[in-house]
């Protein structure tokens, strides 16, 4: 199966179509019916291990049986998904002209296995964007074409949706679910897994990290039992509905039997309630940034640590979270390291004073290019004992490279240089700028917690396009501000205890 003649050929028929607008509703339209068809083979997996197996989707709605009947196209098609599909997989009872009830929506309890539970919460926001039957009933044939039972099909199809992925950062702001897989392969690759440990990411999107982790774990099993470790190892969670179907699709393509995640906001749960069955021996994150929650949610945090910064929040989750022992891995913008508003300044703090931060790895600016040009840090850490030393590397571009693009992105034999250093660390000095370098924790602190270092050298600027331009802009301002704020301070201080 080519991954490109399949994505071009549902992108050509949704085309034609006059209730798709734009990449982000064809891609939306897309993944339910994929969801459907992926559920549908595992299905097939549990009614062969299970004959007492009952699905939890009443069986004129199964995929199997409406898709099989040919004669369900045109109107009648579109009449069978917009009144009694997406109405049953919504929890809705649908009913005749009676009043008596035809097909019962699916009902989810505490009780529900996690493997049912997840088609509810996956179709409690999906959407059927088409309007003619015809075209709905050619795309719907395309995707059943797909033969999970086939090994090799199964493996390709993992490439077409990680395509799929690929193209939300085309489709406007859906681009923030998705981390290029390099980045997470990286991480996962670093974190060094080991079967038993549970891992979380309590923003998964679209589940990267999550399957980058359970490709390295996979590694290390060797029988039925390390199997189950696997399956139960993985732990996710994610508010919005799309990215939230988009990972469950994902789980249940990389064979997670009962995919544990969930459709919900991490940030509205006071992080002081957490116990130590809430807490996870790895997380990898990239945390939204530049976010916008209710005013409300700072209330779940302790005053120090409350920001109107999303990133900043999710800092503290993490930190709240992490097992005795545990390791993490998140993904960071610049200004987490330079800012030194109140709580930005307790959040390093506790970060320094509690955890153990070894490693900060200082990645390019156009690693998420086109898509922005905010320029990120992955901070390694541990929960064994406070921090006595920060290692910095900076990995710059690869030699032939300018920048990063959409063309060619960013790929794991990029990091090499990092993977090569990790393990036998030493200073490094180019052209008279630090590039690898070991800082000491008081240091930081007598910086004022500035973990801005490392830094890449300063190039001559280039013309930009306005946007990205204007980003840019506004990160160096906040940087200068930042510079500015310490001296006043400085000098304040110095005034107040009359040096000056």
């Amino acid at each position: 199966m080519a991954v490109s003649g399949f994505v071009k050929k549902i992108r050509d028929i949704m085309r034609m179509d006059a209730g798709i607008s734009g990449d982000a509703q064809r891609i939306e339209q897309l993944v339910w019916i994929l969801f459907l068809k992926v559920y549908d083979a595992k299905e097939q997996d549990w009614e062969f291990d299970d004959e007492d197996y009952q699905s939890i989707i009443p069986e004129s709605c199964r995929w199997r049986n409406w898709v099989e009947d040919n004669s369900l196209t045109g109107d009648k098609l579109l009449d069978f998904v917009n009144n009694t599909l997406f109405p049953v997989l919504k929890g809705k009872d649908v009913k005749g002209a009676d009043g008596s009830i035809c097909v019962h929506g699916i009902k989810v309890d505490a009780n529900t296995p996690i493997r049912k539970a997840i088609v509810l919460a996956a179709f409690e926001d999906a959407n059927n964007y088409m309007k003619d039957g015809v075209y709905l009933r050619q795309v719907i044939n395309v995707v059943d074409e797909i033969d999970f039972e086939d090994t090799k099909e199964s493996h390709a199809f993992g490439d077409i949706y990680e395509t799929i992925l690929k193209e939300l950062q085309a489709a406007g702001s859906a681009g923030e679910f998705y981390t290029p897989r390099a980045v997470t392969e990286f991480m996962a690759l670093m974190i060094k897994p080991r079967l038993g440990e549970k891992m979380a990411d309590f923003a998964c999107g679209t589940g990267g990290f999550l399957t980058s982790w359970l490709n390295e774990i996979r590694k290390q099993v060797v029988d039925t039992r390390d199997n189950a470790l696997v399956d139960s190892s993985v732990f996710g969670v994610e508010k919005k509905p799309f990215p939230y179907l988009l990972c469950i699709t994902n789980m249940l393509l990389h064979d997670m039997e009962n995919p544990n995640i969930n459709h919900a906001n991490s940030l509205l749960k006071n992080v002081l309630d957490y116990t130590d069955e809430d807490k996870f021996d790895v997380v990898l994150m990239n945390p939204p940034y530049g976010g916008h929650e209710d005013a409300s949610v700072k209330g779940y945090f302790p005053d120090d640590l409350a920001s109107s910064e999303t990133a900043d929040l999710f800092m503290s989750v993490i930190m709240y979270r992490l097992k005795q022992n545990g390791r993490a891995a998140v993904i960071l913008p610049d200004g987490f390291l330079f800012g030194n508003d109140n709580a930005k300044l307790s959040i390093k703090k506790k970060l320094l004073d509690t955890f153990n931060l070894h490693t900060i790895i200082r990645m390019p600016g156009s690693v998420f290019a086109p898509y922005t040009s905010i320029t990120t840090n992955i901070l390694f850490f541990d929960n064994t004992r406070p921090t006595e030393s920060v290692w910095y590397y900076r990995l710059d571009m690869p030699e032939g490279y300018k920048h990063f693009s959409k063309t060619k992105p960013m790929r794991l034999e990029h990091f090499q240089p990092v993977i090569a250093w990790w393990d036998d660390r030493k200073e490094i000095v180019e052209d008279g700028w630090d590039k690898a370098k070991k800082f000491s924790a008081d240091e930081i602190r007598e910086n004022n917690y500035n973990l801005d270092l490392c830094g890449f050298p300063h190039e001559e600027e280039e013309i930009l396009p306005a946007d990205e331009l204007i980003e840019n802009y506004k990160e160096r301002r906040a940087y200068l501000n930042t510079k500015i704020d310490d001296i006043l301070a400085t000098i304040e201080s110095m005034v107040v205890s009359n040096e000056i």
